[in-house]
């Protein structure tokens, strides 16, 4: 049993999303309908993902992102359905004016997802007043890339402290996108790191990368292996197998960060405490 004092508070930076989740038997062809088995309305996106894992698992999770203003009510239920998982909400920037993203999802029989984003552009503007204070308390910084502008200078502030920082690179960019040389890790997405460097060959894209950062770097592909870099040379890790129920499953990525010095991951399974997002990000 971990003592509470022990217990390491991790920042979680980046975008936060409503989602709108459709359950359904398969998608419908363009033009086309469907009848969904399951609906449901919950928080999103890749860092109040990874923040809700945390707090589930016992850590002390702080998020620190943009929202609309207090007369968005999606707003407010992202902050609501934060406070009750126990996240520390300080770092939030509400920008006025401005609404919270929101996500149409489709999940089929198989687990595949279909998604639609809104972003209000106006959000894209949030910047945070005080990075150096933001991390003056952390273990580890999780950024994603979904406001660069934003995160950047949080990055960089854990940096000076020599706190790790790990980027859920999740939206194409480009290469020499400055982003990339902050982190200790960079955890791709299969569909970032195509997009990314124009390389359908996820070991070819790590490869192409390397120069550019001396961070850690992986690929997750869904439900094909990890991929990662060490020692110049690309190695694998197998995901673990997800039984789909007749329930929405939640499909948290984690990050690969402990890679090179466990190559076999820990999984680690828990009930769900209220009905979680059916998507990584968006």
């Amino acid at each position: 049993m971990v003592s509470s004092s022990n217990v390491p508070t991790i920042l979680c930076a980046g975008i936060a999303v409503q989602d709108i989740v459709f359950r359904v038997e398969q998608f419908p062809q363009p033009g086309g309908k469907c009848m969904t088995n399951e609906f449901i309305v919950v928080s999103g996106g890749c860092a109040v993902n990874a923040a809700i894992a945390v707090a589930r698992l016992g850590g002390r999770a702080h998020y620190a992102g943009p929202l609309g203003d207090g007369n968005d009510n999606v707003s407010n239920q992202l902050m609501a359905e934060m406070a009750r998982e126990g996240i520390d909400t300080s770092g939030v920037v509400r920008v006025t004016g401005a609404t919270a993203p929101v996500s149409g999802i489709m999940v089929d029989a198989a687990g595949e997802r279909m998604i639609v984003t809104h972003r209000d552009k106006r959000i894209e503007t949030a910047r945070v007043a005080d990075p150096d204070r933001l991390v003056a308390d952390i273990a580890l910084l999780l950024a994603d890339n979904r406001f660069p502008e934003l995160v950047r200078p949080v990055c960089e502030a854990a940096r000076r402290r020599g706190i790790p920082v790990v980027l859920d690179a999740d939206r194409p960019t480009v290469e020499d996108d400055p982003l990339f040389r902050i982190p200790t890790h960079v955890i791709f997405s299969g569909e970032c790191l195509r997009g990314t460097t124009g390389l359908d060959d996820l070991s070819a894209g790590l490869q192409r990368m390397a120069p550019r950062t001396s961070a850690f770097l992986a690929v997750s592909d869904g439900a094909g292996p990890v991929r990662y870099l060490a020692e110049g040379a690309v190695h694998t890790m197998p995901v673990f197998e997800i039984e789909a129920s007749g329930k929405i499953v939640s499909l948290v990525i984690g990050c690969a960060s402990s890679a090179p010095r466990t190559p076999k991951p820990r999984i680690v399974t828990r009930p769900s405490r209220s009905t979680p997002s059916a998507t990584p990000g968006t």
